[in-house]
């Protein structure tokens, strides 16, 4: 396995300010490495006060709070630490993106926008900068590098229950050359342990609940307080609720209200269970129906990154996840061209939803991924 650092190298680890990240600096301190710490300073917390619930911002990750965690962690650990600001190019390749995909009525990831423009990429970088030849994170993942192919391939976490590698797709080769993730074997029980028998200061912490810029989870009115601050206001235009087969049945406040498989909130009551099939944002248009509406066998992903092969050249065989705990489901991925392939399902799917990730798995090695469109 590739994710054993060299203690000849210095390593920086990616501490978020969670017990994950922290345990990984741990072990690689107790392996005798040269360590050093960065924590990305990525959304101000302070912005958008409104969206505060109680003053405590919830359990998010990258608060100033985990900042402080970090260095805590790193002091008691005596390894040098560095704050890093990216503020900019995470709003710029995340938070804008997220907005607008919302409001064109698809429902992305920013977890893992963040980790393809900004934790492996500029981090990356700035590693380098300070002399580190390796990067860390707290992932539970493992990379191993395939002889036979000459490739570096991604595989899921041993620990099923915490696996993260739906939200790693975009991982390039040369990233993953230059990245470790310790805590890929490990259960979340032994990292605990790791942290409670080096003292760290956050071995009992909770785990982050909340995307970081998005403090009450409500992704609307983190929109609307957006745009607001920008001078803009949230589109309110009313449009109808249509059936499958073209029966107007109400009306709606903005398709940005609305994700696909929604069922609770459409405001009509139609004497049977019905839920949102479609998001027509060009005709504002909430399409809804049967459960069994909402299921489809095909499907297409575009901006692909293929991480066990350079590219797609004829139709393979794959588990498919579509969401983060979307079961994966048998199916045949078919080439379209060098960036984007059809992905055919064995078995109808329940609400794919333009806009999440598509991930394609053989077993424990993730093939690659790309986003439903």
């Amino acid at each position: 396995m590739d994710s054993n650092s060299n203690p000849a190298q210095m390593t920086a680890v990616a501490m978020s300010g969670g017990v994950d990240s922290s345990a990984v600096a741990a072990i690689l301190k107790e392996r005798g490495s040269s360590v050093v710490g960065l924590t990305m300073q990525l959304w101000n917390q302070r912005r958008l006060p409104e969206l505060d619930r109680d003053g405590s911002h919830g359990q998010r990750c990258c608060s100033m709070d985990d900042v402080y965690d970090a260095k805590r962690v790193a002091q008691h650990l005596g390894m040098p630490h560095y704050v890093v600001n990216y503020e900019q190019r995470f709003e710029e390749t995340v938070v804008q993106p997220f907005v607008e995909e919302y409001l064109s009525g698809r429902t992305p990831v920013p977890c893992t926008m963040c980790n393809n423009h900004v934790k492996f990429d500029p981090l990356l970088v700035t590693a380098r900068q300070i002399g580190a030849d390796r990067l860390a994170t707290g992932h539970y993942a493992r990379i191993r590098h395939n002889e036979a192919t000459g490739r570096y391939e991604l595989l899921r976490a041993l620990d099923g229950s915490k696996d993260q590698t739906y939200f790693l797709f975009g991982l390039k080769q040369e990233q993953m050359s230059r990245t470790d993730f310790p805590l890929g074997e490990l259960d979340k029980s032994a990292v605990r342990e790791i942290a409670r028998r080096a003292a760290l200061p956050v071995a009992e912490k909770p785990e982050s609940q909340e995307i970081c810029f998005v403090p009450s989870g409500n992704y609307v009115k983190f929109i609307a307080a957006y745009l607001g601050e920008r001078g803009e206001e949230l589109s309110r235009e009313e449009g109808y609720l249509v059936t499958t087969s073209g029966e107007v049945i109400g009306r709606h406040h903005g398709v940005h209200n609305y994700t696909v498989g929604q069922r609770k909130g459409l405001g009509i009551a139609a004497g049977r269970p019905l839920y949102v099939v479609e998001l027509d944002h060009a005709a504002n248009r909430v399409i809804v129906g049967d459960d069994s509406e909402l299921r489809t066998s095909v499907c297409e992903i575009q901006d692909v990154n293929w991480i066990s092969f350079a590219v797609l050249d004829a139709p393979v065989r794959a588990s498919i996840k579509i969401r983060h705990r979307h079961e994966p489901a048998a199916a045949t991925i078919e080439p379209i061209d060098a960036g984007s392939a059809r992905v055919v399902f064995d078995e109808p799917q329940r609400a794919i939803t333009p806009g999440q990730a598509a991930v394609c798995y053989s077993g424990d090695v993730v093939f690659g991924g790309g986003w439903i469109r």
